[in-house]
């Protein structure tokens, strides 16, 4: 089974869902960015704000899918300057707490960001 999950307050103005969920129980959150979800625009800002707006479109999506951040079991990070990796372990220990999912975090070309953020959580029976 496959079921598409699409934040409501969201533009659709790319070609991918923002997660989908498999045999319901797995949630595959596609890499979320510092878009302004009102705009459908990436902010302009320091690393902070970029990172804070991208962990917070991730939790968003998790909401959207009727659950939460704690349920995650994977997360990839993507930065474009691994010298915000220190910042990066301080913001995602705000949204991230407990038991931890396994994480990734590697350095990447992003377009326009400068950082981009996916995940894998499991939802409960």
């Amino acid at each position: 089974m496959k079921q598409v999950v699409m934040r409501p307050d969201y533009p659709r103005t790319l070609p991918f869902s923002h997660a989908v969920l498999a045999s319901g129980r797995l949630l595959f959150i596609a890499g979320q960015g510092p878009v302004d979800p009102s705009t459908g625009k990436v902010i302009a800002g320091d690393f902070e704000a970029q990172a804070r707006l991208t962990l917070d479109n991730l939790k968003a999506v998790a909401l959207a899918a009727g659950t939460d951040l704690s349920h995650a079991v994977k997360v990839n990070g993507y930065l474009v300057d691994m010298g915000d990796f220190a910042r990066y372990n301080e913001i995602y220990t705000e949204y991230f707490s407990g038991d931890l999912p396994a994480r990734t975090t590697v350095q990447s070309n992003l377009s326009g960001m400068l950082i981009e953020v996916d995940a894998v959580l499991v939802l409960d029976d």
